[in-house]
């Protein structure tokens, strides 16, 4: 029993400048993309050329779905910027599916408004409209916005575009390594360092307003879980006792945290911790490891490791305690779950053939599917439309971030350009 709280204490140890864009999104895997046209937006200001590019924004995210193939400017046979100008059969001729075009006309020192039409060429008609105020400030997040909306309307799928990710990096110095808490926006661009320490950073989790997030830090070589508004940098310390405290997962209100901490003896088990009041409830009790908990996205359930059954498969309990139920069957290692936002998926790192690999559970079939193909991926998290994931995997010495669409059709790597990569979590839906 002590060697198996050891082998995890070990394999968790192990695990606000800002610059340019690091992620560099390569698609390894995927289906056939549809063609569609982004045209150029027209400009109407007092300097030569827009703010930014808001049609290379959403052609570069559209791009990077893996289902759409945007075509070369050069090969556009007209370049409209209103529905006024369309002509259907230019865009026919090509086999172009759907065509979007749009204006940014200024309308104050920094103030502009941004507006597009998406049009279905076989249905020659026009399927989303829209306009939206904009600053400098705000135009990027605005293009991701209504590349968002695009997406919905083509695909029938909520778009993730205009959301963030966080990870953990770690590069090696003269004095040892440095790990960093990074955050950045879904296409890697406004990345900032909120975390930077000489000691080991790991568990990041966002709460469900995505304004902070939660994590551990080994400072002054012991576990201690902290809270970080992000606008801030403002920081709490929630939980320092004695031992281990590790895992933590905000409550679907914001209020509570779920968390493993060890016991008098050593022994780790699932509590929640109240944020404000920082009073612990013992959720699991035990005598194996129970670790990794994880919130429903009602509420109702805690997911975690743990392994009473002889190896890490994962269980259920109620929130507010109870006996626990065992969920995962197949194999002889399922750890670290992740539920989807619409509660209809189980993500875990599952052991097939003596690999690590990402899988998803259909709650309802009970079927598992493995999506992942490295021999040590891990960390898995549902982006909120609950269609995709993004884990870490480590194809060398450095661990990488990939991302791998819930049915394992479309599977991309996230390139970075420093150090080994790590527990990689999507934030939820931003509120802008």
């Amino acid at each position: 029993m002590r060697k198996i709280v050891v082998a995890i204490c070990l394999l968790l140890v192990s695990l606000s400048n800002v610059v340019e864009a690091q992620l560099i999104v390569e698609i390894t895997e995927g289906i056939k993309r549809r063609p569609i046209a982004i045209v150029p937006f027209g400009w109407e200001g007092n300097s030569p050329e827009m703010p930014i590019d808001v049609a290379e924004i959403i052609a570069s995210d559209l791009t990077r779905s893996g289902r759409f193939a945007p075509i070369p400017e050069g090969d556009m046979l007209q370049k409209p910027t209103s529905g006024a100008e369309m002509d259907f059969d230019d865009w026919a001729i090509l086999d172009i599916e759907a065509v979007v075009v749009g204006r940014v006309l200024q309308t104050g020192d920094n103030a502009y408004s941004v507006q597009f039409q998406l049009f279905d060429v076989y249905g020659r008609k026009q399927l989303v409209g829209y306009r939206m105020p904009a600053s400098r400030g705000t135009m990027r997040r605005v293009a991701h916005r209504l590349a968002d909306m695009i997406y919905e309307e083509l695909t029938g799928i909520a778009g993730v575009f205009d959301t963030r990710v966080t990870y953990v990096t770690a590069e090696d110095r003269p004095g040892g390594e440095l790990y960093s808490l990074i955050v950045a926006d879904q296409d890697g661009y406004n990345e900032n360092k909120i975390m930077e320490s000489n000691h080991p950073i790991m568990s990041p989790a966002w709460s469900p307003d995505s304004r902070r997030i939660a994590y551990v830090s080994f400072e002054g070589n012991r576990s201690s879980i902290f809270i970080q508004t992000l606008r801030t940098g403002n920081r709490i310390q929630v939980s320092s006792r004695a031992g281990v405290n590790g895992a933590p997962a905000f409550s679907p209100d914001g209020r509570k945290l779920v968390v493993t901490l060890s016991d008098a003896d050593g022994n780790l088990d699932i509590y929640t911790l109240d944020i404000n009041s920082r009073q612990t409830k013992r959720i699991t009790t035990h005598r194996a490891i129970d670790t990794e908990g994880s919130w429903s996205p009602d509420g109702r359930y805690i997911y975690f490791t743990s392994d009473r059954s002889g190896g890490p498969q994962i269980y259920r309990v109620a929130a507010n305690g109870g006996t626990a139920e065992r969920i995962t069957f197949e194999g002889s290692y399922n750890a670290r779950p992740r539920m989807s936002p619409d509660g209809e998926k189980l993500a875990m790192v599952h052991l097939q053939n003596g690999n690590y690999r990402i899988a998803v559970m259909d709650l309802d079939r009970k079927d598992l599917l493995v999506l992942s193909a490295g021999r040590q991926d891990e960390s898995p998290s549902f982006a909120p439309n609950s269609d995709t994931l993004i884990y870490a995997t480590r194809p060398g010495r450095n661990g990488v971030l990939e991302s791998v669409t819930a049915d394992g059709l479309i599977r991309q790597r996230l390139k970075s350009g420093d150090g080994d990569v790590r527990e990689p979590v999507w934030s939820p839906f931003q509120r802008f």
